[in-house]
């Protein structure tokens, strides 16, 4: 993920983030079931898209914690 494609997603409202965390989890999940049945080329793509994800959630909990909700 490139810098600028990280500050698109520290600008998306929380609703999108937890769109796209969604997502990205079944794809996560689909990516996986690939992977055991020999389907995946490149290992990487599962690797990134977990960061992606762990990046999605860092980013509601900061603004959680700055609104005090937590």
């Amino acid at each position: 993920m490139k810098t600028k494609e990280i500050q698109d997603l520290k600008l998306k409202p929380d609703a999108e983030l937890e769109r796209l965390i969604k997502d990205d989890g079944e794809k996560l999940r689909q990516l996986k079931f690939d992977l055991a049945a020999g389907k995946v080329k490149d290992v990487k793509q599962i690797h990134e898209v977990k960061k992606a994800i762990a990046r999605m959630k860092t980013f509601l909990k900061e603004r959680e914690m700055a609104t005090g909700k937590a």
